[in-house]
């Protein structure tokens, strides 16, 4: 087929496959709590780690919601 009777299909909607930028993003967000004031702290992945609050440091991360089991032998 010539280049010039190929047109460029209208009306379907693009699929992405994989991870956007924006999911990416908006998953690398974590919740801790602050160690000094006990506050929750959202922090990216290059954020400085400290409580914006206290300007503690110490920050510790937040248990899972999700059920863990573990098999005992």
């Amino acid at each position: 087929m010539p280049r010039e009777e190929y047109q460029v299909p209208t009306g379907a909607p693009s699929t992405t496959r994989g991870n956007t930028r924006d999911d990416v993003a908006s998953r690398s967000v974590m919740t801790y709590l602050c160690g000094d004031c006990g506050s929750s702290v959202s922090l990216g992945k290059d954020a400085l780690v400290a409580c914006p609050h206290c300007a503690g440091r110490v920050l510790y991360k937040e248990r899972t919601k999700r059920m863990v089991q573990f098999e005992a032998r």
